[in-house]
């Protein structure tokens, strides 16, 4: 069938929407009419080859629509149902037969090569193929042909422009803090970065017992509203002495939690450096292949720290999604305050916003 999506060609420039030629649906496939996509760091990293993508390709990985078709093999969803999608997974190695799909050993190959496991892909323009199954669903398009494993049912009466970026960011934000570090109560939990991931993040600490949560940025405007979503304080890198300011925060003592959004060696080394006794550092914020801090190991040795790197918010998506939206509708996860809506067709504009800061979480509505 014919559909509208839009082709990354080159890194480093714009996507351009073009028809585009689906095929047919694979045993564990369903052909998902879209609704809206979240627009994600990572689908700018992939356009710009910090992480390596074979281009062209359809991104988008934060999709959530309408399924229209299902393949011979799918038993988890029917014409009608409303779904978002999320991260694949083979469902088969160890990792993800004990529960932790967003390790998967194959979870490179099954979420960033462009192609279907065999190789194959779902879409092809007038000269040859062009990569899909990004993320196992490939969602700036009008309709994919998504993985079942990437899909999360949601109920019919949830907008799903709302609920799109779920199937990322918000998941990896709020994730990380309710699925891997868990704050104790009486704790105090820093969030460096207060982008879409990070903003999620402080949403998900208020549903802990901690009582300090500090919010590092260097836009004014996103510190403002982590204050109003419940930050206790809030730091600009830019023009304070952030080192200074954690100590005079935390009396000296320390952070016990550190959640690094950013990917910035400075920034995770500073978040490392400003630990309490038993601290955990954690992150989550993407970079090229190949960076490497320098971390104090002498004095620190004293502490007892942790350090961890976390995927996808160590989430089931079938099941934190859910939860999530429940969550939200208990008035207790407003993650609505930080998404601004946008045409498909000025997803350009909408990447641009993002990169400036401009906004937090753009979605792009069909």
């Amino acid at each position: 069938m014919k559909i509208s999506a839009a082709v990354a060609r080159t890194s480093h420039a714009a996507m351009s929407i073009e028809e585009l030629d689906l095929d047919s649906l694979r045993p564990n496939e369903v052909r998902v009419r879209l609704v809206a996509s979240g627009v994600c760091h990572t689908d700018a990293a992939v356009r710009d080859g910090i992480i390596p993508t074979p281009l062209p390709a359809v991104l988008g990985h934060e999709g959530a629509g309408v399924v229209e078709a299902v393949g011979s093999a799918v038993t988890t969803v029917v014409p009608g149902d409303h779904v978002v999608m999320s991260a694949n997974s083979c469902g088969v190695c160890e990792q993800c037969l004990s529960g932790r799909l967003t390790y998967c050993e194959d979870l490179f190959a099954r979420n960033f090569a462009a192609c279907r496991p065999d190789g194959t892909t779902s879409l092809r323009d007038a000269i040859g193929a062009i990569g899909s199954n990004f993320f196992g669903q490939s969602s700036f398009s009008t309709h994919t042909n998504a993985t079942e494993r990437s899909l999360v049912k949601v109920p019919v009466d949830i907008d799903l422009s709302l609920v799109a970026p779920l199937g990322c960011g918000i998941q990896t934000g709020a994730g990380a803090i309710l699925n891997q570090l868990r704050p104790r109560p009486g704790s105090t939990v820093a969030v460096f970065g207060t982008g879409a991931v990070g903003t999620a993040a402080l949403l998900a600490v208020r549903l802990t017992g901690a009582t300090g949560i500090i919010a590092v940025d260097v836009v004014d405007a996103r510190l403002h509203l982590a204050r109003e979503l419940g930050a206790t304080h809030t730091i600009n890198a830019r023009d304070e002495d952030l080192a200074a300011r954690l100590r005079e925060i935390t009396g000296g003592r320390g952070i016990d939690y550190a959640l690094d959004t950013t990917g910035a060696p400075g920034v995770l080394r500073s978040a490392v450096d400003a630990l309490a006794i038993k601290g955990t550092a954690a992150l989550v914020g993407s970079s090229p292949e190949g960076t490497e801090i320098a971390l104090e190991i002498g004095a620190s040795l004293n502490k007892g720290w942790t350090f961890m790197t976390i995927i996808q918010g160590s989430s089931v998506p079938q099941t934190f999604i859910p939860a999530l939206i429940e969550l939200w509708t208990q008035g207790r996860f407003p993650f609505d305050r930080i998404i601004t809506h946008y045409p498909f067709t000025d997803l350009a504009k909408a990447f641009d916003d993002s990169e400036s800061g401009t906004v937090i979480k753009p979605v792009v509505v069909f």
